[in-house]
């Protein structure tokens, strides 16, 4: 009786999809650990609850696939994003998030993620999601993707008006702006008129519920 030659397979097994969580809810991340590590082709093998913690994680464990949620304490998910793939270029990171205005799906792409999730995610699409990004391609779903287009279709706002905009949705005066941020108050007006011509509102009101509701700015 001759025994059976061991398959490719039996030779070299496939590694897990190993899986970083970052995100400040511990039983969030318990619960998205256990639907991850029922799947035998995954593992999560490190957990983070702050941006600072994602960062240092990353760096010691080199994950496969990370996902990051956009509002943790100590630094934010777009930050922490922006500072793993600017010494990891491959770093393969699923935004995770319960936001999603154009803004907050814009500035986590940009800032490197290759997917877009969000937390109402039913389980077989967020391992599929998974394992689309480990294969090196994007993963953002048709509904994430027209606000994407969106977006991307609407004036940019300069750091100075976005500085401007965050005081009007904290109520300030264009005199206590203009005490703020040390310009002339006329200087105020003109950065409001180019906030209300590229938001298309007609007055400063308006512009703070828009920008609230893209995710610009938050109150």
């Amino acid at each position: 009786m001759t025994t059976p030659h061991p398959t490719p397979h039996t030779l070299h097994p496939t590694p897990p999809i190993r899986v970083l969580i970052a995100d400040d809810h511990a039983i969030f991340r318990q619960g998205l650990a256990t639907i991850i590590n029922r799947d035998p082709d995954m593992q999560v093998i490190a957990q983070a609850e702050n941006g600072e913690q994602a960062i240092a994680l990353f760096g010691e464990h080199q994950p496969d696939v990370t996902l990051m949620d956009l509002r943790m304490p100590e630094v934010e998910g777009v930050a922490a994003i922006g500072a793993i793939c600017a010494t990891a270029k491959s770093a393969r990171i699923i935004v995770l998030t319960t936001y999603d205005s154009d803004e907050d799906i814009y500035r986590g792409l940009q800032a490197g993620a290759k997917g877009y999730l969000l937390k109402e995610t039913e389980p077989d699409e967020l391992l599929n999601a998974i394992r689309t990004v480990h294969r090196g391609q994007k993963y953002i779903p048709p509904d994430v993707g027209a606000k994407l287009v969106q977006r991307l279709s609407n004036p940019e706002l300069s750091e100075r008006e976005l500085e401007v905009l965050r005081s009007l949705a904290q109520g300030m005066s264009n005199a206590d702006i203009a005490a703020a941020l040390s310009i002339g108050e006329g200087t105020v007006k003109s950065h409001v008129n180019r906030i209300l011509n590229k938001l298309d509102v007609s007055d400063r009101t308006q512009a703070v519920i828009v920008a609230v509701k893209r995710g610009i700015v938050s109150l």
